[in-house]
């Protein structure tokens, strides 16, 4: 049986580039968070639960380091992990995420012992971890390309409550306004990590099925919340 050939860069790019159709931003729940048509306890549902997203990315970069025999890509991933949980304690992104709680009137004790992390979320976000836990470091960083995708949403999203949810303190923002520019460069370099690796038709495969899993687990996500609405 022949094995099939590998596709070209551009190709694969497109293929990889090709799966934004099963981001999250179509989800319904996000289509009504960004049109104004969420009540305030679902906002804040959302923020609590995914907080638990947040604080998770940092075990899973980790998981790919551990994987990884490359120094190099050891030495540049690891940024990663000091952007999300700071230098010190209540800096970085987890410290963000939290002054987005506060902004949207979310008790912190609260969201730090994770009282309303709804099952289907912690299902999930756990499946994730496990997986780069479990598989190539370069299925990892391939799971981690809806940052393809991320940089627009999160902007609409910042125009959005801005526009809809007057009531949120803006300096909840942080997180967004600081993330944006960093997931632009990152996502640069992670699409030339996974191009430069996966060299064959079965690596190309394998990081799609990566990245269509790490859609699904978004997607998972954001069922679980919708389900449950804003009961806390």
């Amino acid at each position: 049986m022949a094995v099939a050939r590998p596709r070209g860069r551009d190709e694969f790019a497109g293929a990889l580039r090709g799966l934004g159709d099963r981001y999250w931003d179509r989800h319904p729940f996000h289509l009504r968070l960004h049109t104004g048509k969420c009540e305030p306890d679902e906002v804040r549902s959302w923020v609590a639960n995914r907080w638990y997203y947040q604080r998770s990315l940092s075990q899973k970069n980790a998981a790919i380091i551990a994987n990884c025999p490359l120094p190099d890509v050891r030495r540049r991933w690891v940024e990663r992990i000091v952007f999300q949980d700071g230098r010190d304690g209540g800096e970085g992104g987890l410290g963000d995420w939290l002054a987005l709680a506060d902004a949207v009137g979310l008790d912190r004790s609260a969201m730090l012992d994770e009282r309303h992390v709804v099952r289907g979320v912690r299902f999930a976000v756990d499946a994730y971890v496990t997986f780069c836990r479990t598989h190539t470091w370069w299925e990892g960083v391939a799971a981690a390309l809806t940052e393809l995708f991320s940089p627009g949403h999160m902007a609409a999203r910042i125009t959005a409550w801005r526009r809809h949810y007057g009531w949120i303190d803006p300096a909840g923002f942080a997180y967004f306004e600081s993330r944006i520019p960093v997931v632009r460069a990152d996502s640069a370099y992670t699409l030339d990590l996974v191009l430069n690796h996966c060299d064959t038709r079965r690596r190309q495969d394998a990081a799609l099925a990566a990245l269509a899993f790490k859609c699904d687990v978004l997607g998972a996500m954001l069922d679980a919340v919708d389900y449950h609405g804003g009961r806390r």
